[in-house]
């Protein structure tokens, strides 16, 4: 679901501090945590203030960083009849009108075409010998510099130790993706490698991952302490009430004051459906003028900067077919 530039890591299931002058790549974002710990980037609709990332909007109706930048580009008279175009696409029914269900439906979409997009990216870096495979190797070497999981780097202790965590992982989510265990990944296993979060057999890996790397007392569960880590040392009072209050209304769903099993999962992994639902009432809100809770198409590119906005991300196979689709009309 790639996306802002890889994000620094802040006592997370995934702590690191990737330095660019040692990594040819940066590790892959779907791979690193928000400060809360939870994957990156459907979850990163807010700044740390709270206002709403534009950005966001933008990714979650145009779904390709390349296409998508081209809008920074574009006059609002262009942009406008692109996005009228994808409008089309979105009324299913062709009422003239999209409904929640309706844009719901074409934001899932895009986040699955995220994926796609950000693998299909990453496997021609990682596949340095072109043969359509991407091996362990490659991928090591390509991530983090190394030539083996047991290359010695760096000499500062701390760097190599949460390093060696992060590859850790990594292999073993490797393995996992690995459906016919070849030891090698395919464009389609890859997908699963680079976004474990969005496929269900993963999800039990990265419960397990996450309890090694929060559930200090070993216990199989994550208390508050736990929840908050190593970032309570470097926030004050308010900032630990607030993420009280969080964990005991958000997370704790059994106010049982733990997180357990998929109450965990559901920390770590915000579910597509969520995110997407909470999209489409920020979408409503910034743009049903007439609030008669359905959006006109003539409101969508009335409202195109919150669609579309001059800095889009990521959603390609949409816009590439865009003039092919503008042709036919």
């Amino acid at each position: 679901m790639k996306v802002e530039c890889f994000l620094f890591i802040v006592a997370t299931l995934f702590v690191a501090v990737l330095s660019a002058t040692t990594h040819k790549h940066t590790h892959s974002s779907n791979k690193e945590r928000m400060e809360d710990g939870s994957y990156s980037p459907k979850n990163a609709h807010h700044f740390d203030g709270g206002e709403h990332h534009s950005e966001f909007d933008h990714e979650a109706i145009l779904g390709s960083v390349k296409e998508a930048e081209e809008f920074d580009n574009l006059t609002p008279e262009e942009a406008q009849r692109r996005l009228s175009v994808l409008v089309l696409k979105m009324d299913l029914n062709t009422d003239g009108f999209i409904d929640r269900h309706e844009l719901k439906a074409w934001i899932l979409r895009s986040f699955r075409m995220l994926s796609q997009e950000e693998a299909n990216e990453r496997f021609q870096d990682v596949d340095e010998n072109g043969d359509g495979q991407a091996s362990w190797h490659e991928y090591m070497k390509d991530t983090y510099g190394l030539e083996s999981e047991f290359e010695v780097r760096d000499s500062d202790e701390q760097y190599a130790e949460e390093e060696s965590k992060l590859i850790q992982d990594d292999k073993v989510m490797f393995k996992a993706a690995d459906k016919n265990g070849d030891e090698l990944l395919s464009p389609e296993e890859f997908v699963v490698f680079l976004s474990p979060e969005e496929h269900p057999e993963m999800l039990p890996l990265i419960l397990e991952q996450t309890l090694r790397e929060k559930d200090k007392d070993g216990d199989g569960k994550i208390d508050f302490k736990e929840f908050v880590g190593d970032s309570a040392k470097h926030h004050d009072k308010e900032w630990l009430l607030v993420e009280k209050n969080r964990f005991d209304n958000e997370h704790d769903k059994d106010g049982d004051g733990v997180l357990n099993g998929n109450e965990i999962l559901a920390w770590v992994v915000p579910s597509n459906e969520d995110v997407a639902s909470d999209e489409v009432d920020h979408l409503f809100a910034s743009s049903d003028d007439d609030h008669d809770d359905r959006l006109s198409h003539e409101e969508i590119i009335t409202n195109y900067e919150t669609f579309v906005g001059s800095e889009a991300t990521d959603y390609g196979d949409q816009l590439q077919n865009i003039q092919h689709f503008s042709d036919e009309l």
